[in-house]
């Protein structure tokens, strides 16, 4: 039996829904899927007939954040290089779908967690249901926030509420995150996401392709023009804290 593949596309006229489902481990982001949604990313890059992209999970969540439990990430017998090219290709995938020059959505129900956060605020805009949630648990796992995230972050919601979403590690709901907007509209009904970013997607989509591309770069580049510079070492951060955090832990007689 063949495995089936964790992301599809679906086109509808000039808008495209980009769909990824692991069906396991509340669609975590293991190596694989993180390869194969860049992929589809860069597919779009020489599209010129797709204007919108929606990209969704399941009905019933988004993503539970990095995979951990992926031991790619981990594996001893890897050279440093290689782990850190791995490590960096959450960043990649990001960027990937930040510089697409459609328009993007991501419709989100369910928890979005961690990386699954990460990769939402990679696109431009965002629709919730009530009841999802955005959870950021890398301060209670001793790691920082990667995937050049902490500058969009930031531009989104200034530095304090930056601050609080990543320390205090807390759930946030699609009522709150529309108040601090990270999160552009919240769709009442579960599953509902979708339907409301389809809708969203039809306005744009009948708009003039080449206007929108105009728009959508100028301001993005405005926006974007030193993330690079303030995010580019968050991956070799978290390479020496796990090496760090690893020595401690075999240091005999630690208390």
């Amino acid at each position: 039996m063949s495995k089936k593949k964790a992301v599809s596309i679906e086109k509808r006229g000039n808008i495209a829904i980009v769909r990824f489902d692991r069906g396991e481990r509340l669609n975590a982001f293991g190596p694989p899927l993180v390869q194969d949604l860049t992929d589809v990313a860069k597919s779009f890059q020489d599209d010129l007939e797709t204007n919108v992209i929606v990209v969704t999970g399941t009905p019933d969540y988004f993503s539970s954040g990095a995979d951990l439990k992926d031991s790619s990430y981990w594996d001893k017998e890897r050279s440093a290089l290689e782990r850190r090219h791995l490590i960096r290709n959450g960043g990649r995938l990001c960027d990937a779908w930040e510089e697409l020059p459609q328009v993007t959505i991501a419709a989100i129900s369910g928890l979005a967690v961690g990386a699954g956060c990460a990769f939402s605020l990679a696109c431009d805009w965002r629709i919730m249901d009530r009841d999802a949630y955005f959870y950021v648990p890398e301060g209670k796992l001793g790691l920082n926030l990667q995937w050049n995230t902490i500058p969009r972050l930031v531009s989104l919601v200034g530095p304090a509420r930056a601050k609080r979403i990543v320390l205090m590690c807390e759930k946030m709901y699609a009522p709150e995150l529309f108040e601090w907007g990270i999160v552009d509209s919240v769709a009442e009904t579960k599953g509902g996401a979708l339907e409301a970013a389809m809708k969203w997607a039809e306005i744009v989509a009948a708009f003039d392709p080449l206007t929108v591309r105009m728009v959508k770069e100028a301001i993005t580049v405005t926006a974007t023009a030193l993330n690079r510079g303030l995010s580019f070492g968050d991956s070799d951060q978290a390479m020496l804290g796990s090496l760090l955090n690893a020595e401690l832990q075999a240091m005999p007689n630690r208390r």
